[in-house]
């Protein structure tokens, strides 16, 4: 039904418009009674082999919902309700912005992606704290913060050290988003002093906490393969606890959109199926660089469930969607979450027939499967 009609129609619509809608119509839902247990009831699965735990806390499923969706946290409960095993929130920053002029967010249906530069819009974090003081039992929220576009790089650690420390107690882990910006040709030296001058003083705050909040840095599919590992190193080194790989991209290599329109629509970060292979080389870089031993979350052109699977054997601890969602439609989350149920039931199946048929331990055999030389009788004369 969304792919015949829901789709068209918001399709029909600016992809801000639609979304607007959309948000509209998550918020009214909740209001309902029964509401949301009818979302539930329609999206929602739940399975034991679904759960995961990482950096101490416990997903209900590993499908959650990307940064830039729900931006200030508006309808936390209803997102669980759709079948996202937790929510991330953001971009935010410490002052409400409009960001870039509209229009500002463009869809490429022939290459299932969009393009937007919307200059990280929100509502600025009192918005936030608003919605989250909201009860909102059983929703892991992840809080993605960055810098107002006012504020001059060299004050950014004030507004992310601003953010974390009001946004703490709300948070169940934070994602800072350095993106690309002017970080991605630099040297490695230069990007490690610039990666920590953020994150240090985060850390500091932290160690004086009685509640530890997981810190994930996420990072653009535009650095080069010697960034990347720089930034790998940074999470050994440091009490960075994981990675979220990847923000859109600036590339326009081989799209199927017209040029000329591509063109005309002109500079953002591009979205959706043509960051599919990029966005999970790069999580399989970070994972066989780190040694599998810290959790990262991938994201980035992740559009059914063969894409979350080649994310997950990557070494994905968690995934996120975004493009997907506006594309695939509501019951994505749902329709991804059965296909990793059937995996881990075939992969059951399989170790209990491999179980079943490997031959047993020689002691265990009958007599009469035993090899020769260790059959004994059982009474002798002798």
């Amino acid at each position: 039904m969304y792919r015949r009609i829901i789709r068209p129609i918001l399709f029909a619509l600016t992809i801000e418009r639609a979304h607007r809608m959309v948000m509209w119509l998550l918020r009214f839902i909740g209001l309902l009674p029964g509401g949301r247990w009818l979302l539930g009831k329609c999206y929602a699965v739940k399975h034991p082999s679904l759960e995961r735990e990482v950096f101490g806390l416990r997903f209900n499923n590993p499908v959650g919902l990307a940064a830039g969706f729900d931006r200030c946290g508006e309808a936390l409960r209803e997102w669980t309700a759709l079948g996202f095993g937790f929510v991330e929130i953001g971009t935010l920053t410490p002052r409400p912005q409009p960001g870039n002029p509209r229009p500002r967010v463009f869809r490429l249906p022939k290459d299932r992606a969009i393009i937007h530069r919307t200059g990280l819009a929100n509502r600025g974090l009192q918005t936030a704290i608003r919605h989250l003081r909201r009860p909102h039992p059983g929703v892991i929220v992840g809080c993605n913060i960055g810098r107002n576009t006012s504020t001059p790089p060299e004050n950014a650690t004030e507004d992310y050290l601003k953010l974390f420390r009001n946004l703490y107690q709300y948070a169940d882990y934070f994602t800072v988003n350095i993106g690309c910006g002017n970080i991605c040709n630099e040297a490695d030296q230069d990007i490690r002093g610039q990666v920590l001058q953020i994150l240090d003083p985060l850390f500091d705050f932290r160690r004086g906490q009685n509640h530890y909040r997981p810190i994930m840095l996420k990072i653009s599919p535009d650095m080069d393969d010697a960034t990347i590992d720089t930034v790998t190193d940074i999470l050994i080194e440091t009490p960075l606890d994981g990675i979220v790989a990847v923000t859109g991209t600036r590339s326009r290599d081989q799209l199927h959109t017209d040029a000329a329109a591509v063109a005309k629509i002109g500079m953002g970060n591009l979205s959706g199926e043509p960051l599919t292979r990029r966005a999970i080389e790069i999580v399989r870089r970070i994972h066989s660089r780190s040694g599998g031993t810290y959790p990262i979350i991938g994201v980035g052109g992740l559009m059914n469930a063969d894409d979350v699977r080649a994310m997950l054997a990557a070494g994905a601890d968690l995934v996120q969607l975004y493009t997907g969602f506006i594309y695939e439609g509501p019951d994505l989350a749902g329709n991804i979450c059965r296909a990793l149920i059937a995996d881990a039931e075939a992969a059951q199946a399989a170790e209990t027939g491999t179980a079943q048929t490997a031959p047993a331990d020689e002691s265990q055999l009958p007599a009469s499967q035993a090899p020769a030389e260790a059959r004994q009788p059982e009474h002798s004369d002798l």
